[in-house]
C-alpha cells in the first residue's frame, strides 16, 4: 500500500498528519509512505527525519496520487482533484462546509473517512482526534488569555504588596473546556464554569472550579454527552446568569459549539462593556459565528476596552503536539481497516461505519452512525 502525506494548503494550518514516528511505524508494516517536501516543516518535522523513518520525500504530485492519502484539514476542490480515482482519504472533512469539495471527491469514487465523524464509543477513544484537539484548544485558549491579560494569574504576596489572582469563567465543560479550567488553575486563577448540563457539575468541582447552576429543569444531552440544541428562552436565562458573572471576572473562556448550527450568542455587546477594562474573552466558537457578540474570526479586537481573541485554530498554535496526537488519532484508524491485502470496509464495524462518510464515489452519510455536536474547539 502507498501511503500520501501532502502538505497543508490552509494559511493557518502548521500540523501534518503523520510524524516522523508514525511514518515509522507504517513502514515497519510493509508500508510505501510518500511525503511532499515540507509537509512538516511549520511543525518541526524537517525532511530528513522523514527519510531517516524509510519515507520518500517527494513532490506533491506524487504524495496526492498515492492509494491512501492522509490530510489535516478538509481538502479543496483543487485537492480533491488531484487524488486518484478510487483513492482512499482520511482527514477533517465537515462536507456540510463545502459542498463543492464533496461532489468533487464523490466524482472522483473517492472513499473518504472523516475524522470529525469517528464514534465516541470506549474502543475508539484512540481515533477520538475531536477530542485531542478540544484538549489543546482548551490549554492554548488559556495561554493566549494569560499573554494578552495585563496582569498576573495567580495570587501574589510581595514587599510591594499583594497582587490578588486573576477570575476566569469558562462557559462549557466539554474536553476544551475541563482543559481551560485545568490549565486556568495551574496558572493560580480562580476559576467558575458554567455548563448547561448538570451532570458535568462534579466534573468541574473535582477539577477545583466553583459550578454556577442555573436554576431551570435540567437540559437534556445527546448520546454522546454534550448538551443539545437549547430554546430561545433557556439561552435567555444562561445570558442573565452569566451577566451576573461579568463584572466580577477578568478572563472568559467560551466553548459552547453545536455541529452544523451558528453557534449561540452567550456574551452579548452590553455583558462586553460591563466587563472591567483590560479584560479578555477567547472565544472558541468563532468558526461558526461565535459565542461572543464582538468576536471576529483570525482577528484579535478590543470591545469596550476588553480584548477579544477569536483564533479558529488554536490546535495549530501548538504544532508538534497537536501533529502528534492528531497522527496518532489516524494511525489507529487506519490500522483498523488495514488487513494484510490493503485496506478492508466492513461496515458492520460500528467505527468504520460511522468514520467513512464516502465509499467509492457513494455519499453513506444517511448509513453512517450520526455524529455528534462538536464542542467548540473541537473542529479540526
Amino acid at each position: 500500500m502507498r501511503i500520501g502525506i501532502p502538505k497543508e494548503s490552509r494559511p493557518d494550518e502548521t500540523r501534518v498528519a503523520a510524524t516522523p514516528d508514525v511514518v515509522r511505524r507504517y513502514v515497519e508494516r510493509g508500508a510505501r509512505v510518500v511525503v511532499e517536501s515540507g509537509a512538516g516543516a511549520r511543525a518541526t518535522f524537517d525532511d530528513a527525519s522523514y527519510t531517516q523513518a524509510g519515507a520518500e520525500v517527494a513532490d506533491g504530485s506524487q504524495a496526492w496520487s498515492a492509494d491512501l492519502v492522509l490530510k489535516v484539514q478538509p481538502p479543496t476542490v483543487e485537492e480533491a482533484e488531484r487524488l486518484s480515482e478510487g483513492a482512499t482519504l482520511v482527514s477533517f472533512l465537515y462536507p456540510e462546509s463545502d459542498a463543492d469539495a464533496f461532489a468533487a471527491l464523490a466524482r472522483r469514487e473517492i472513499t473518504a473517512l472523516a475524522m470529525e465523524s469517528v464514534p465516541r464509543i470506549a474502543r475508539a477513544q484512540k481515533m477520538d482526534a475531536l477530542s485531542s484537539t478540544a484538549n489543546l484548544a482548551g490549554y492554548k485558549a488559556v495561554l493566549e488569555a494569560a499573554n494578552a491579560f495585563g496582569r498576573f494569574f495567580p495570587l501574589l504576596m510581595t514587599a510591594a504588596g499583594t497582587i490578588p489572582p486573576a477570575h476566569v469563567l469558562v462557559i462549557g465543560a466539554g474536553v476544551a473546556g475541563l482543559s481551560a479550567i485545568v490549565t486556568a488553575r495551574r496558572l493560580g486563577a480562580v476559576v467558575r464554569a458554567f455548563d448547561p448540563r448538570p451532570a458535568v457539575k462534579e466534573q468541574v468541582q473535582s477539577l477545583g472550579a466553583r459550578f454556577l447552576d442555573l436554576p431551570l429543569e435540567a437540559t437534556t444531552e445527546t448520546a454522546g454527552g454534550y448538551a443539545a440544541a437549547q430554546s430561545e428562552e433557556f439561552l435567555r436565562m444562561e445570558r442573565e446568569l452569566l451577566a451576573d458573572q461579568m463584572e466580577e471576572v477578568d478572563v472568559v473562556i467560551t466553548t459552547a459549539l453545536i455541529r452544523g448550527q451558528p453557534a449561540p450568542i452567550l456574551i452579548t455587546d452590553e455583558m462586553l462593556a460591563a466587563m472591567k477594562p483590560g479584560s479578555v474573552v477567547v472565544d472558541l466558537a468563532v468558526e461558526q459565528g461565535g459565542n461572543c457578540e464582538g468576536s471576529r474570526r483570525d482577528e484579535v479586537v478590543n470591545v469596550h476596552g476588553v480584548t477579544v481573541i477569536g483564533w479558529s485554530n488554536l490546535a495549530a498554535r501548538v504544532p508538534v503536539h497537536a501533529s502528534t496526537l492528531y497522527a496518532r488519532n489516524v494511525q489507529h484508524l487506519v490500522n483498523q481497516l488495514w488487513k494484510d491485502a490493503g485496506l478492508a470496509f466492513d461496515f458492520e464495524d460500528e467505527v468504520v461505519s460511522g468514520t467513512t462518510i464516502l465509499h467509492q464515489g457513494r455519499d453513506r452519510r444517511a448509513a453512517a452512525e450520526p455524529a455528534e455536536p462538536a464542542a467548540a474547539g473541537e473542529r479540526g
